[in-house]
Protein backbone atom coordinates (compact mmCIF):
# COMPACT_ATOMS: atom_id res chain seq x y z
CA UNK A 1 0.00 0.00 0.00
CA UNK A 2 1.05 3.60 -0.50
CA UNK A 3 1.09 5.44 2.81
CA UNK A 4 1.83 9.03 3.79
CA UNK A 5 2.79 9.89 7.37
CA UNK A 6 2.62 13.57 8.16
CA UNK A 7 4.89 14.40 11.08
CA UNK A 8 8.15 12.62 11.89
CA UNK A 9 8.21 12.95 15.63
CA UNK A 10 8.45 9.92 17.87
CA UNK A 11 5.12 8.41 16.80
CA UNK A 12 5.32 9.36 13.15
CA UNK A 13 8.80 8.02 12.53
CA UNK A 14 8.18 4.71 14.31
CA UNK A 15 4.85 4.34 12.50
CA UNK A 16 6.29 5.07 9.07
CA UNK A 17 9.33 2.84 9.55
CA UNK A 18 7.30 -0.12 10.81
CA UNK A 19 4.77 0.12 8.00
CA UNK A 20 7.65 0.16 5.50
CA UNK A 21 9.07 -2.92 7.20
CA UNK A 22 5.98 -4.90 6.14
CA UNK A 23 6.42 -3.98 2.48
CA UNK A 24 4.42 -0.78 2.18
CA UNK A 25 5.71 2.30 0.38
CA UNK A 26 5.87 5.07 2.97
CA UNK A 27 6.58 8.75 2.50
CA UNK A 28 7.11 10.77 5.68
CA UNK A 29 6.43 14.49 5.60
CA UNK A 30 7.92 17.10 7.91
CA UNK A 31 8.21 20.89 7.68
CA UNK A 32 11.72 20.82 9.22
CA UNK A 33 13.91 20.76 6.12
CA UNK A 34 17.13 20.16 8.08
CA UNK A 35 15.58 17.15 9.80
CA UNK A 36 14.31 15.77 6.50
CA UNK A 37 17.76 16.12 4.98
CA UNK A 38 19.31 14.27 7.91
CA UNK A 39 16.84 11.41 7.50
CA UNK A 40 17.47 11.28 3.77
CA UNK A 41 21.13 10.86 4.63
CA UNK A 42 20.34 7.90 6.85
CA UNK A 43 20.37 9.60 10.24
CA UNK A 44 17.70 8.63 12.77
CA UNK A 45 16.82 11.83 14.71
CA UNK A 46 15.59 10.07 17.86
CA UNK A 47 16.97 7.31 20.05
CA UNK A 48 14.80 4.22 20.13
CA UNK A 49 16.19 0.67 20.37
CA UNK A 50 16.10 -1.26 17.06
CA UNK A 51 14.65 1.66 15.11
CA UNK A 52 17.96 2.42 13.42
CA UNK A 53 18.19 -1.10 11.94
CA UNK A 54 14.70 -0.98 10.43
CA UNK A 55 15.18 2.61 9.30
CA UNK A 56 18.40 1.84 7.44
CA UNK A 57 17.01 -1.28 5.81
CA UNK A 58 13.87 0.40 4.48
CA UNK A 59 15.58 3.59 3.34
CA UNK A 60 18.04 1.45 1.34
CA UNK A 61 15.16 -0.55 -0.12
CA UNK A 62 13.42 2.64 -1.23
CA UNK A 63 10.28 1.87 0.78
CA UNK A 64 10.87 4.74 3.25
CA UNK A 65 11.39 8.24 1.88
CA UNK A 66 11.10 11.79 3.21
CA UNK A 67 9.90 15.14 1.95
CA UNK A 68 8.95 18.60 3.16
CA UNK A 69 6.24 18.97 0.52
CA UNK A 70 2.84 17.59 1.44
CA UNK A 71 1.61 18.08 -2.11
CA UNK A 72 4.14 15.50 -3.31
CA UNK A 73 2.56 12.65 -1.38
CA UNK A 74 -1.20 13.18 -1.42
CA UNK A 75 -1.92 12.03 -4.97
CA UNK A 76 -0.44 8.53 -4.61
CA UNK A 77 -1.25 7.88 -0.96
CA UNK A 78 -4.12 5.54 -0.20
CA UNK A 79 -3.86 6.20 3.54
CA UNK A 80 -2.68 9.44 5.16
CA UNK A 81 -1.64 9.31 8.80
CA UNK A 82 -1.63 12.47 10.90
CA UNK A 83 1.13 12.04 13.49
CA UNK A 84 1.29 15.64 14.58
CA UNK A 85 1.99 17.22 17.98
CA UNK A 86 -0.92 18.05 20.28
CA UNK A 87 0.90 20.01 23.01
CA UNK A 88 -0.95 21.10 26.14
CA UNK A 89 -2.26 24.63 26.17
CA UNK A 90 -2.09 26.90 29.18
CA UNK A 91 -5.41 25.48 30.42
CA UNK A 92 -4.29 21.87 29.97
CA UNK A 93 -6.33 21.21 26.84
CA UNK A 94 -4.72 19.56 23.82
CA UNK A 95 -3.73 22.06 21.12
CA UNK A 96 -5.28 20.77 17.88
CA UNK A 97 -4.01 23.58 15.65
CA UNK A 98 -1.41 21.38 13.91
CA UNK A 99 -3.88 18.56 13.28
CA UNK A 100 -6.69 20.79 12.06
CA UNK A 101 -4.33 22.92 9.99
CA UNK A 102 -3.07 19.90 8.06
CA UNK A 103 -6.62 18.52 7.77
CA UNK A 104 -7.74 21.74 6.12
CA UNK A 105 -4.75 21.62 3.79
CA UNK A 106 -5.55 18.05 2.81
CA UNK A 107 -9.12 19.01 1.96
CA UNK A 108 -7.84 21.21 -0.84
CA UNK A 109 -5.37 18.60 -2.12
CA UNK A 110 -7.17 15.25 -2.31
CA UNK A 111 -8.51 14.37 -5.77
CA UNK A 112 -9.85 10.87 -5.05
CA UNK A 113 -10.91 8.72 -2.10
CA UNK A 114 -8.53 8.74 0.87
CA UNK A 115 -8.49 7.29 4.35
CA UNK A 116 -7.20 9.98 6.72
CA UNK A 117 -6.08 8.57 10.05
CA UNK A 118 -5.63 10.43 13.34
CA UNK A 119 -2.56 8.80 14.89
CA UNK A 120 -1.97 11.70 17.25
CA UNK A 121 -3.38 11.51 20.77
CA UNK A 122 -6.45 13.71 20.59
CA UNK A 123 -9.49 14.51 22.75
CA UNK A 124 -12.88 12.94 22.25
CA UNK A 125 -14.63 14.57 19.31
CA UNK A 126 -11.49 15.39 17.32
CA UNK A 127 -12.43 13.07 14.44
CA UNK A 128 -15.55 15.16 13.87
CA UNK A 129 -13.46 18.33 13.79
CA UNK A 130 -10.97 16.79 11.37
CA UNK A 131 -13.80 15.57 9.16
CA UNK A 132 -15.31 19.07 9.08
CA UNK A 133 -11.92 20.68 8.31
CA UNK A 134 -11.31 18.33 5.37
CA UNK A 135 -14.90 18.54 4.09
CA UNK A 136 -14.78 22.33 3.92
CA UNK A 137 -12.47 22.14 0.90
CA UNK A 138 -12.77 18.56 -0.39
CA UNK A 139 -14.91 17.64 -3.40
CA UNK A 140 -14.27 13.88 -3.26
CA UNK A 141 -15.23 11.14 -0.79
CA UNK A 142 -12.94 10.43 2.18
CA UNK A 143 -13.06 8.74 5.55
CA UNK A 144 -11.66 9.82 8.90
CA UNK A 145 -10.29 7.12 11.19
CA UNK A 146 -9.06 7.31 14.78
CA UNK A 147 -6.15 4.91 15.34
CA UNK A 148 -4.44 5.76 18.66
CA UNK A 149 -0.92 4.49 19.33
CA UNK A 150 0.10 2.53 22.41
CA UNK A 151 3.87 2.72 22.05
CA UNK A 152 6.16 2.56 25.07
CA UNK A 153 9.32 4.56 24.63
CA UNK A 154 12.21 2.12 24.71
CA UNK A 155 9.99 -0.67 23.35
CA UNK A 156 8.19 1.15 20.54
CA UNK A 157 9.38 -1.01 17.65
CA UNK A 158 8.33 -4.23 19.36
CA UNK A 159 5.05 -2.65 20.45
CA UNK A 160 4.26 -1.65 16.88
CA UNK A 161 5.33 -4.87 15.18
CA UNK A 162 3.77 -7.14 17.83
CA UNK A 163 0.93 -5.12 19.37
CA UNK A 164 -1.16 -6.31 22.31
CA UNK A 165 -4.09 -4.89 20.37
CA UNK A 166 -4.83 -2.42 17.60
CA UNK A 167 -7.68 0.01 18.24
CA UNK A 168 -9.40 1.55 15.22
CA UNK A 169 -12.31 3.99 15.43
CA UNK A 170 -14.39 4.51 12.29
CA UNK A 171 -17.90 4.61 10.87
CA UNK A 172 -17.30 3.31 7.34
CA UNK A 173 -17.15 -0.25 6.01
CA UNK A 174 -14.93 0.97 3.17
CA UNK A 175 -12.39 2.38 5.59
CA UNK A 176 -12.59 -0.75 7.75
CA UNK A 177 -11.54 -2.95 4.83
CA UNK A 178 -8.54 -0.69 4.18
CA UNK A 179 -7.47 -0.75 7.83
CA UNK A 180 -7.93 -4.53 8.06
CA UNK A 181 -5.62 -5.02 5.08
CA UNK A 182 -3.05 -2.60 6.49
CA UNK A 183 -2.85 -4.21 9.94
CA UNK A 184 -3.22 -7.85 8.90
CA UNK A 185 0.57 -8.52 9.07
CA UNK A 186 0.73 -7.20 12.64
CA UNK A 187 -2.02 -9.37 14.17
CA UNK A 188 -1.25 -12.74 12.58
CA UNK A 189 -0.76 -14.32 16.03
CA UNK A 190 -4.32 -13.53 17.00
CA UNK A 191 -3.94 -10.34 18.98
CA UNK A 192 -7.13 -8.36 18.51
CA UNK A 193 -7.80 -5.75 15.87
CA UNK A 194 -10.62 -3.89 17.62
CA UNK A 195 -13.05 -1.75 15.64
CA UNK A 196 -15.24 0.77 17.42
CA UNK A 197 -16.66 4.25 16.91
CA UNK A 198 -14.28 7.19 16.65
CA UNK A 199 -15.13 8.78 20.02
CA UNK A 200 -14.61 5.51 21.88
CA UNK A 201 -11.24 5.01 20.17
CA UNK A 202 -10.13 8.51 21.11
CA UNK A 203 -11.15 7.99 24.74
CA UNK A 204 -9.53 4.55 24.87
CA UNK A 205 -6.06 6.11 24.52
CA UNK A 206 -6.66 8.68 27.24
CA UNK A 207 -8.29 6.13 29.53
CA UNK A 208 -5.37 3.70 29.17
CA UNK A 209 -2.70 6.27 29.97
CA UNK A 210 -4.70 7.85 32.78
CA UNK A 211 -5.24 4.42 34.37
CA UNK A 212 -1.53 3.55 34.21
CA UNK A 213 -0.58 6.96 35.62
CA UNK A 214 -3.06 6.37 38.44
CA UNK A 215 -1.60 2.92 39.13
CA UNK A 216 1.92 4.38 39.36
CA UNK A 217 0.74 7.19 41.60
CA UNK A 218 -1.17 4.82 43.88
CA UNK A 219 1.99 2.77 44.43
CA UNK A 220 3.96 5.91 45.18
CA UNK A 221 1.35 6.83 47.79
CA UNK A 222 1.63 3.34 49.29
CA UNK A 223 5.43 3.69 49.30
CA UNK A 224 5.25 7.00 51.13
CA UNK A 225 2.89 5.47 53.68
CA UNK A 226 5.23 2.50 54.11
CA UNK A 227 7.91 4.90 55.28
CA UNK A 228 5.53 6.27 57.91
CA UNK A 229 4.61 2.90 59.39
CA UNK A 230 7.78 0.90 58.83
CA UNK A 231 6.48 -1.40 56.09
CA UNK A 232 8.50 -2.41 53.01
CA UNK A 233 6.95 -1.38 49.71
CA UNK A 234 8.82 -4.12 47.84
CA UNK A 235 7.02 -6.75 49.91
CA UNK A 236 3.69 -4.98 49.46
CA UNK A 237 4.29 -4.75 45.70
CA UNK A 238 4.91 -8.48 45.45
CA UNK A 239 1.93 -9.22 47.65
CA UNK A 240 -0.56 -7.32 45.52
CA UNK A 241 1.12 -7.91 42.15
CA UNK A 242 0.46 -11.64 42.31
CA UNK A 243 -3.26 -10.89 42.38
CA UNK A 244 -4.26 -11.44 38.73
CA UNK A 245 -6.88 -8.71 39.03
CA UNK A 246 -4.08 -6.20 39.67
CA UNK A 247 -1.08 -7.59 37.79
CA UNK A 248 2.65 -7.06 38.30
CA UNK A 249 3.32 -4.18 35.93
CA UNK A 250 3.44 -0.48 36.83
CA UNK A 251 3.74 -1.27 40.55
CA UNK A 252 7.32 -0.13 41.04
CA UNK A 253 7.48 2.98 43.24
CA UNK A 254 9.76 5.85 42.40
CA UNK A 255 10.01 9.59 41.90
CA UNK A 256 7.01 9.95 39.65
CA UNK A 257 6.16 9.53 36.01
CA UNK A 258 7.21 11.85 33.20
CA UNK A 259 7.59 11.72 29.44
CA UNK A 260 5.54 12.88 26.51
CA UNK A 261 2.34 10.91 27.19
CA UNK A 262 1.25 10.42 30.78
CA UNK A 263 1.53 14.04 32.00
CA UNK A 264 -0.05 15.50 28.87
CA UNK A 265 -2.78 12.90 28.52
CA UNK A 266 -3.88 12.95 32.14
CA UNK A 267 -4.04 16.73 32.02
CA UNK A 268 -5.96 16.71 28.73
CA UNK A 269 -8.50 14.14 29.96
CA UNK A 270 -9.10 16.16 33.11
CA UNK A 271 -9.63 19.27 30.97
CA UNK A 272 -12.01 17.38 28.66
CA UNK A 273 -13.98 16.42 31.74
CA UNK A 274 -14.10 20.04 32.82
CA UNK A 275 -15.27 21.12 29.36
CA UNK A 276 -18.10 18.58 29.61
CA UNK A 277 -19.04 19.52 33.18
CA UNK A 278 -17.50 16.40 34.68
CA UNK A 279 -14.95 16.51 37.48
CA UNK A 280 -12.24 13.83 37.26
CA UNK A 281 -11.39 14.18 40.95
CA UNK A 282 -9.08 11.16 40.86
CA UNK A 283 -7.04 12.68 38.02
CA UNK A 284 -6.68 15.96 39.90
CA UNK A 285 -5.17 13.99 42.77
CA UNK A 286 -2.91 11.99 40.44
CA UNK A 287 -1.45 15.16 38.92
CA UNK A 288 -0.91 16.84 42.29
CA UNK A 289 0.68 13.79 43.90
CA UNK A 290 2.92 13.09 40.92
CA UNK A 291 4.25 16.65 40.91
CA UNK A 292 5.10 16.32 44.60
CA UNK A 293 6.67 12.89 44.10
CA UNK A 294 9.22 14.17 41.59
CA UNK A 295 11.08 16.00 44.34
CA UNK A 296 10.28 13.70 47.27
CA UNK A 297 13.99 13.01 47.85
CA UNK A 298 15.02 16.65 48.05
CA UNK A 299 14.36 17.02 51.78
CA UNK A 300 16.20 13.79 52.67
CA UNK A 301 19.23 15.10 50.76
CA UNK A 302 18.92 18.50 52.41
CA UNK A 303 18.59 16.96 55.87
CA UNK A 304 21.58 14.67 55.33
CA UNK A 305 23.71 17.76 54.78
CA UNK A 306 22.38 19.54 57.86
CA UNK A 307 19.96 21.79 56.01
CA UNK A 308 22.59 23.51 53.88
CA UNK A 309 23.46 22.49 50.31
CA UNK A 310 25.66 25.44 49.40
CA UNK A 311 28.80 24.11 47.80
CA UNK A 312 27.63 20.49 48.04
CA UNK A 313 28.39 18.47 44.91
CA UNK A 314 25.59 16.07 43.93
CA UNK A 315 26.15 13.45 41.23
CA UNK A 316 23.06 12.45 39.26
CA UNK A 317 22.76 9.17 37.41
CA UNK A 318 20.00 9.32 34.81
CA UNK A 319 18.33 12.29 33.15
CA UNK A 320 15.79 10.73 30.77
CA UNK A 321 12.31 10.21 32.20
CA UNK A 322 12.81 6.44 31.78
CA UNK A 323 15.55 4.12 30.51
CA UNK A 324 16.05 3.27 26.82
CA UNK A 325 15.08 6.72 25.61
CA UNK A 326 16.60 10.19 25.29
CA UNK A 327 13.27 11.86 26.13
CA UNK A 328 13.49 14.37 28.97
CA UNK A 329 9.98 15.79 28.74
CA UNK A 330 8.61 16.16 32.27
CA UNK A 331 11.54 14.11 33.56
CA UNK A 332 11.79 14.06 37.38
CA UNK A 333 15.53 14.75 37.06
CA UNK A 334 14.82 18.24 35.76
CA UNK A 335 12.62 19.10 38.74
CA UNK A 336 15.24 17.83 41.19
CA UNK A 337 18.04 19.68 39.41
CA UNK A 338 16.13 22.94 39.77
CA UNK A 339 15.62 22.32 43.48
CA UNK A 340 19.25 21.35 44.04
CA UNK A 341 20.86 24.24 42.21
CA UNK A 342 18.29 26.59 43.70
CA UNK A 343 19.57 25.52 47.13
CA UNK A 344 23.16 26.22 46.12
CA UNK A 345 24.29 22.70 45.24
CA UNK A 346 26.59 21.90 42.34
CA UNK A 347 25.23 19.17 40.04
CA UNK A 348 27.21 16.87 37.77
CA UNK A 349 25.16 14.43 35.71
CA UNK A 350 25.48 11.42 33.45
CA UNK A 351 22.92 9.70 31.23
CA UNK A 352 23.67 7.20 28.44
CA UNK A 353 21.44 8.97 25.89
CA UNK A 354 19.80 12.15 27.18
CA UNK A 355 22.84 14.37 27.81
CA UNK A 356 22.55 16.44 24.63
CA UNK A 357 18.87 17.14 25.24
CA UNK A 358 19.59 18.35 28.76
CA UNK A 359 22.50 20.47 27.55
CA UNK A 360 20.15 22.10 25.07
CA UNK A 361 17.76 22.92 27.89
CA UNK A 362 20.04 23.75 30.83
CA UNK A 363 23.31 24.67 29.15
CA UNK A 364 26.13 25.16 31.65
CA UNK A 365 23.89 25.43 34.72
CA UNK A 366 25.07 21.91 35.58
CA UNK A 367 28.15 19.88 34.68
CA UNK A 368 28.16 16.77 32.50
CA UNK A 369 30.27 13.64 32.90
CA UNK A 370 31.40 11.29 30.16
CA UNK A 371 30.53 8.21 32.21
CA UNK A 372 28.90 7.19 35.48
CA UNK A 373 32.11 7.00 37.49
CA UNK A 374 33.34 10.38 36.32
CA UNK A 375 30.08 11.85 37.61
CA UNK A 376 30.69 10.62 41.16
CA UNK A 377 34.33 11.72 41.27
CA UNK A 378 34.67 14.05 44.28
CA UNK A 379 30.87 14.17 44.68
CA UNK A 380 29.37 14.47 48.15
CA UNK A 381 26.42 12.17 47.34
CA UNK A 382 24.88 10.20 44.48
CA UNK A 383 21.27 10.70 43.41
CA UNK A 384 19.72 8.13 41.03
CA UNK A 385 16.91 9.38 38.80
CA UNK A 386 16.62 6.83 35.97
CA UNK A 387 16.86 3.03 36.19
CA UNK A 388 19.22 2.42 33.28
CA UNK A 389 20.57 -1.14 33.34
CA UNK A 390 24.15 0.17 33.51
CA UNK A 391 23.41 1.63 36.96
CA UNK A 392 22.06 -1.59 38.47
CA UNK A 393 25.35 -3.34 39.24
CA UNK A 394 28.05 -0.70 39.72
CA UNK A 395 31.49 -1.41 41.11
CA UNK A 396 30.99 -0.20 44.65
CA UNK A 397 34.73 -0.23 45.31
CA UNK A 398 35.05 2.54 42.72
CA UNK A 399 32.15 4.43 44.28
CA UNK A 400 33.80 4.09 47.70
CA UNK A 401 36.97 5.59 46.29
CA UNK A 402 35.40 8.47 44.38
CA UNK A 403 32.53 9.61 46.61
CA UNK A 404 33.38 11.94 49.47
CA UNK A 405 30.53 10.37 51.47
CA UNK A 406 29.07 6.90 51.15
CA UNK A 407 25.62 8.32 50.49
CA UNK A 408 23.14 7.28 47.83
CA UNK A 409 19.66 8.68 47.34
CA UNK A 410 17.87 6.26 45.03
CA UNK A 411 14.69 7.33 43.29
CA UNK A 412 14.27 3.95 41.58
CA UNK A 413 15.06 1.40 44.35
CA UNK A 414 17.90 -0.23 42.43
CA UNK A 415 19.86 -1.74 45.31
CA UNK A 416 19.33 -4.37 47.96
CA UNK A 417 19.00 -2.99 51.47
CA UNK A 418 21.10 -5.72 53.07
CA UNK A 419 23.91 -5.07 50.63
CA UNK A 420 23.82 -1.35 51.37
CA UNK A 421 24.05 -2.15 55.08
CA UNK A 422 26.96 -4.49 54.47
CA UNK A 423 28.78 -1.85 52.42
CA UNK A 424 28.21 0.82 55.06
CA UNK A 425 26.23 3.29 52.95
CA UNK A 426 23.71 5.88 53.91
CA UNK A 427 21.01 4.72 51.51
CA UNK A 428 17.63 6.38 51.10
CA UNK A 429 15.21 4.85 48.59
CA UNK A 430 11.44 4.98 48.13
CA UNK A 431 9.06 3.23 50.54
CA UNK A 432 11.78 1.20 52.27
CA UNK A 433 13.89 1.36 55.40
CA UNK A 434 16.55 4.06 55.41
CA UNK A 435 19.96 2.46 55.71
CA UNK A 436 22.33 4.71 57.58
CA UNK A 437 25.69 4.62 59.28
CA UNK A 438 25.02 6.45 62.51
CA UNK A 439 28.69 7.34 62.97
CA UNK A 440 29.21 8.94 59.59
CA UNK A 441 29.32 12.69 59.12
CA UNK A 442 29.05 14.22 55.64
CA UNK A 443 32.36 15.44 54.24
CA UNK A 444 31.20 19.04 54.48
CA UNK A 445 30.77 18.50 58.22
CA UNK A 446 27.28 20.05 58.37
CA UNK A 447 25.30 17.07 59.67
Amino acid sequence: MNIAVIGTGYVGLVTGTCFAETGNNVVCVDIDSAKVERMRNGEVPIYEPHLDTLFERNVKAGRLTFTTNIEDVVEDAEIIFLALPTPPGEDGSADLSYVLGVASQLGGLIKDYKVIVDKSTVPVGTAEKVRAAVAEKANVPFDIVSNPEFLREGFAVDDFLKPDRVVVGLSSQRAQKVMEELYKPFVRQGNPLIFMDEKSAELTKYAANAFLATKITFMNEIANFCEKVGADVDQVRIGIGTDTRIGKRFLFPGIGYGGSCFPKDVQALAKSGEDNEYNFAILDSVMRINNEQKTVLFNPILNYFGGNLKGVRIAIWGLAFKPETDDIREAPSLYMIEKLIGAGAEVVAFDPEAMDNVKGLLGDRIKYASNAYEAVDNADALFICTEWQVFRTPDFSILDEKLNNKAIFDGRNLYDLDKMKELGYHYKSIGREVVTNKSEVPANGQA
